[in-house]
């Protein structure tokens, strides 16, 4: 066979898409019952990174594929349930249904000396097969695997109340009536603080680190629609910014006002977290910022400034580690080091081997890995082709170079890509 691609969420149906269209024979491997990825599990009620409150972030206009867009009836930030509904119709109107194998699970995935894959996967029944590849795609996420502080705080493996990860975070009903801390500042984090704030008796979110919150909306716009309008992607970056410093002191004020740390950094310079919400819950009293957790004492969680709170359960919305258990080891990233790929896709090392999705932009991903799909299309079909290794890896040398310079060393900072400066290097491949 042709190319294995694994994973069918939004990466691995346009992965698939993008094959098809070329003539490329696909075998799309799904461990899920159905197609949709994070989006369909809060109503699968499995467990992952996505919950019952989940809403996207990006307008729907930027998050439909550019063949199949999200119908208009959709509010312009459609809940989870109505993009895993939209994931399934997409599949069923490109035909890829036939080429996925659903509750089929990856188990390893290794390149053979003459440079084909061979793929081991277990169906729903235990049956393994193994079968063989010109070309792997992956296409799963890279939130598969929950990071929590090691060690944690002293005094956690004797707190009296639950302690747990946002993996394992579902609904706030769950808690109701129960005093509950979240800790974190990003996306989940502010998600699901306000989410429990309509249901539990007391909320707090203990943030170590100052984030730039922004709306979703400047303006009346939906603040991925202004990123993408001509007359902003015209100006240089340091005016983008100037113009986006300039709407949310007008917007939002300083988060300082809201007991929330100023970020250390500017804006831009790290991820930035999406939320309508968060700041008029801490305004309305219902979430409290606190500082970091210092350490717990039997019930109660202790913060760094010296106060505490007695609390029944601590959701630590801490991310998430890149794990890609059935791939050789460093492929794409080695423990604890940057993900290293051409152009972001493509290993050097071990040619024929692909990642889609395994990027991090300040909007709706899916235009880019739609624009990596054809990109990966092109060199399994042969209309395209790949550099040596060794132009290969100084390419990545100097991307993690600048990235690095613009955003530290932080958490994830090899996977951040620019929305426009990448489309237009993939549109030039």
């Amino acid at each position: 066979m042709s190319v294995c691609v694994i994973g069918a969420g939004l990466s691995g149906l346009a992965a698939a898409h993008a094959l098809r269209a070329r003539g490329v024979d696909v075998v799309c491997l799904e461990k899920a019952p159905d197609v949709g990825g994070i989006w369909r599990q809060p109503g699968a009620g499995e467990r992952g990174p996505a919950y019952r409150a989940l809403h996207l972030n990006s307008a729907r206009q930027l998050t439909g594929y550019a063949d199949f867009p999200m119908p208009e009836s959709l509010p312009l930030y459609p809940r989870h349930s109505d993009v895993a509904a939209y994931l399934r119709s997409f599949a069923e109107w490109a035909g890829l249904l036939p080429c996925v194998e659903l509750r089929t699970e990856v188990l390893s995935v290794r390149q053979e000396a003459d440079g084909t894959w061979t793929v081991v996967s277990r169906d729903a029944s235990g049956a393994e097969r193994v079968r063989g590849f010109a070309h792997v795609v992956v296409a799963s996420g890279h939130h598969s695997e929950a990071a929590m502080p090691d060690p944690l705080p002293p005094g956690a493996d004797t707190f009296a109340g639950t302690i747990l990860h946002s993996m394992d975070y579902q609904d706030g009903g769950d808690f109701a009536g129960q005093r509950v801390v979240v800790v974190g500042l990003g996306a989940s984090a502010v998600d699901i603080a306000a989410d429990l704030s309509r249901h539990a008796a007391r909320t707090w979110l203990s943030v170590r680190r100052g984030l730039h919150i922004i709306p979703k909306q400047l303006f009346g716009m939906s603040v991925d629609l202004i990123a993408d309008a001509p007359w902003f992607t015209a100006l240089s970056f340091p005016e983008q910014r100037q113009f986006v410093e300039q709407a949310l002191r007008v917007a939002r004020g300083r988060l300082s006002d809201y007991g929330l740390p100023e970020p250390d950094h500017p804006l831009f310079s790290s991820a930035v977290t999406i939320s309508d919400e968060i700041l008029s819950r801490i305004r309305h009293g219902a979430v409290t910022p606190r500082p970091a957790i210092d350490s717990f004492d039997g019930g109660r969680v202790v913060f760094t400034d010296g106060t505490s709170v007695e609390a029944d359960a601590v959701v630590y919305c801490t991310g998430f580690r890149m794990a890609f258990p059935f791939l050789p080891a460093g492929s794409p990233v080695a423990e604890g080091g940057p993900v290293e790929l051409y152009r972001r896709i493509a290993a050097p090392a071990r040619p024929g081997l692909y990642f889609l999705g395994l990027i991090r932009p300040h909007g709706s991903i899916t235009r880019l890995v739609e624009a990596q799909a054809r990109w990966v299309a092109r060199l399994v079909d042969g209309t395209a082709g790949l550099p040596s290794a060794e132009v290969m890896r100084k390419e990545i040398d100097t991307y993690l170079g600048a990235i690095r310079e613009r955003y530290g060393s932080t958490e994830g900072f090899s996977v951040q890509v620019d929305v426009g400066a990448y489309l237009r290097e993939l549109q030039d491949a």
